[in-house]
């Protein structure tokens, strides 16, 4: 199981102070210093996410990991032309395509493909010409799972959002729902990640989802990080998982 780190929320606090300052000498805390240090924790990729707004993360912090840290880059952004032709000036390894809404502190909720399909397949074919593999943030919904695969995208991240925020038979639910449209989706032929809110407390409860390759995990780990650093946060969730079986 690959672990992909998401360090959205270190740029969330760096603009809290210094978002009007762009290019300050002193603005902390340094997005390519989070991403080394989830790099020597262990993890497998790094995540960012640019939106449109550039309320977070700069054009400057996707091309600075892109340029200085080894490992893979995944960008997530919204499905705009404007977020398509930064996208093939970075040229990430991965792209995944998330809704976006002005109001929302991070993405909640997966995005509606089987709604956009035309429009998501012309944007899905842009960037894989442009060499980036493709994923598809949905809720665990058969429509939405099989509009992924009708438009060519070869990865679905599943949005686990309801899971953890859910206990009892709600979460078991979830969890059902999940396992469902992992299953479908891998019967489709589709790569499947999961990501959005997962823990360290829920994270062994995800491995009766079949055919999961890869976690996105941010917040929890950006959270754990104020106590413990990145890197040893990083790596304690790397081992959590590495204790599972999958």
């Amino acid at each position: 199981m690959l672990l992909g780190v998401n360090i959205d929320h270190v740029a969330t606090l760096r603009q809290a102070r210094y978002a009007g300052m762009p290019g300050a000498h002193n603005a902390e805390p340094s997005v390519t210093a989070a991403a080394r240090a989830a790099l020597e924790g262990g993890a497998d990729s790094i995540t960012l996410h640019v939106r449109e707004d550039r309320r977070h993360m700069q054009d400057a912090d996707a091309q600075a990991v892109r340029r200085e840290i080894p490992l893979p880059l995944n960008l997530e952004m919204g499905a705009t032309p404007a977020m398509l032709d930064f996208a093939l000036r970075l040229r990430p390894d991965y792209v995944c395509l998330v809704p976006e809404r002005r109001q929302e502190v991070t993405t909640e909720g997966g995005l509606d493909v089987a709604g956009r399909a035309e429009e998501l397949r012309t944007l899905v074919a842009a960037l894989t010409a442009g060499g980036s593999r493709v994923s598809m943030f949905i809720d665990p919904e058969e429509e939405q799972v099989r509009a992924a695969a009708a438009i060519g995208a070869p990865m679905v991240e599943l949005h686990t959002g309801r899971f953890s925020n859910t206990l009892g038979d709600e979460r078991r639910a979830e969890t059902a729902r999940l396992a469902t449209a992992a299953q479908l989706a891998h019967n489709l032929g589709l790569e499947v990640h999961a990501g959005h809110g997962i823990q360290l407390s829920n994270l062994a409860e995800l491995t009766a989802v079949p055919h999961l390759t890869e976690l996105n995990i941010g917040h929890t780990l950006i959270a754990r990080a104020v106590f413990t650093g990145l890197t040893a946060a990083v790596r304690e969730m790397k081992e959590a998982i590495a204790s599972l079986s999958w």
